[in-house]
């Protein structure tokens, strides 16, 4: 019997033995989510600027696989399609400039450092020439123009005055000058608005316009063109 109850208990030990531990599955998920929290296990990850980094660059490429596969000829009608886009673009900048005014009330001829003289502008306009700095010189020798007509009571003086006004007014005056002065506030416009960059026959054109006008006789109300001469 002794022997027997040897044999029995052995087998039972035995069976025990092999029995294997059953945890519960929300402890052991629990303790590898801890174990896993460790510092060791997370040295290398990306910081949070490369995470978003990863993410941004993630949707762009999401986006732009989302946008080839909806356009006619899959990636290559994409590329396709964003040249000419660039293209577009670069042709209005060309022609329209960088917009710099939001309203013509800004694009006001004179600035607002108070009034100064025709023979101030034209030095001024020298100055800039001098140094090769063919916008400035354009615009300081519209100014000029603008003044030394306001000084011979061709033109009123009146604040916030746009080049465009003035020469269309100064045109009804002198009309032999009507179209050289238009051409000189568009050349105005353009290097003060339009992010123009002006050169040296720009500033000549002018230049020789304000020396005429200088010396132009106005037209007078009533008066004929035959005899202002």
């Amino acid at each position: 019997m002794s022997g027997a109850g040897g044999i029995t208990t052995a087998r039972r030990d035995t069976a025990a033995g092999d029995i294997p531990v059953d945890i519960p599955r929300l402890p052991a998920r629990e303790a590898a989510e801890s174990e896993l929290s460790k510092p060791m296990y997370h040295e290398n990850d990306p910081n949070f600027l490369q995470r978003a980094l990863n993410q941004f660059w993630d949707w762009v490429a999401g986006v732009f696989d989302a946008a080839a596969g909806a356009a006619p000829g899959g990636p290559a009608g994409l590329a396709v399609l964003v040249v000419i886009v660039i293209g577009l673009a670069a042709a209005l900048w060309w022609r329209l400039g960088t917009p710099q005014r939001s309203s013509r009330s800004a694009d006001a001829l004179f600035d607002s450092d108070g009034p100064r003289s025709a023979a101030q502008h034209r030095a001024a306009a020298e100055t800039h020439a001098a140094a090769l700095r063919w916008t400035e010189a354009v615009q300081e020798r519209m100014r000029a123009i603008v003044r030394s007509l306001e000084e011979r009571a061709l033109l009123d003086a009146r604040p916030g005055r746009t080049a465009d006004e003035a020469a269309a007014e100064a045109g009804r005056t002198l009309p032999e000058h009507a179209a050289r002065l238009r051409a000189a506030a568009r050349s105005f416009d353009d290097v003060t608005y339009g992010g123009r960059t002006a050169d040296q026959p720009a500033y000549l054109s002018l230049q020789t316009l304000d020396l005429e006008l200088d010396e132009a006789k106005p037209l007078l109300p009533g008066t004929s063109r035959g005899a202002t001469g």
